[in-house]
């Protein structure tokens, strides 16, 4: 049997399971690669909010990438919560030591699902003059692409300005999901060198979308771990998620997680 792509989240811990270091691991899982993890913070969370954070000390972070990365190696990166302007530094300096040829996935996570912080205010400067450079493709949401980029967002064509900032910034492709956004269908719009294509899904009659963002970024690194160019990867990505956001499922009292082993459960589960 040939070797599995090996690809790593350094991103949060979700202990209800549906989204960060846990989406992420379920996710590469399910679209064939081995997932390992560096863990930047704890948080105390379940369908309804998250109750607590703890980041990680800047040892214990850069002692788990080093374990990873010095013995196992990488064929990809996916990063999640990061917490802090600190925090940023930290994962930034470390990306810089590998090698280019391997791409990072950056899913600028600012809040949850349910609104609550998981990157303080200060950080997100941080964000972009660090970590966007270092950016494959970056995948922010409607709430989060005005904040990174650094602008206020009005207009649709706000959102292409976004784009293009964060690419002047450094990063070689930026994916504006459109989840949060009106209307029948979620349409991703990916931007790149000389590229500009849309992902359109209908959307889905369903409220249990927790872990969405972490799990089309986790995908997506994934499916370039594989080989496959950006446009491909994002393309295959999109339908995994779609189909997780569809079979998403009821868990708690509050907002359910989507369901990475959807493909798995057939269609009498």
């Amino acid at each position: 049997m040939s070797r599995l792509p090996r690809v790593l989240t350094i991103a949060g811990s979700d202990s209800g399971g549906g989204a960060g270091i846990q989406a992420d691991l379920k996710s590469m899982l399910a679209n064939g690669v081995h997932g390992m993890s560096v863990l930047t913070a704890i948080t105390a969370q379940n369908s309804l909010g998250v109750q607590g954070a703890w980041e990680l000390p800047e040892e214990q972070v850069r002692a788990q990438f080093h374990s990873v990365v010095d013995d196992i190696g990488v064929d990809a990166v996916k990063t999640g919560m990061l917490a802090s302007a600190r925090m940023v530094g930290v994962v930034a300096s470390l990306l810089r030591t590998l090698p280019p040829a391997v791409p990072v996935v950056v899913d600028p996570v600012s809040v949850s699902k349910h609104g609550d912080a998981l990157l303080a205010a200060d950080a997100m400067d941080a964000v972009r003059t660090e970590i966007v450079p270092l950016a494959t493709v970056l995948t922010p949401n409607l709430t989060e692409l005005g904040p990174v980029a650094g602008i206020e967002l009005e207009t649709i064509e706000d959102r292409e300005l976004a784009a293009k900032l964060l690419m002047d910034a450094g990063a070689t492709w930026v994916l504006v999901k459109g989840g949060h956004d009106v209307g029948t269908a979620a349409v991703d719009v990916l931007h790149g060198p000389g590229v500009r294509r849309s992902y359109s899904a209908v959307r889905a009659d369903n409220r249990h979308t927790h872990g969405t963002g972490c799990t089309l970024a986790s995908a997506i690194a994934s499916y370039l771990a594989r080989g496959y160019d950006v446009p491909s990867a994002v393309g295959a990505a999109k339908e995994y998620v779609t189909g997780a956001i569809g079979a998403g499922f009821a868990l708690g009292g509050g907002i359910g997680p989507v369901d990475h082993a959807w493909r798995f459960r057939g269609s009498g589960s």
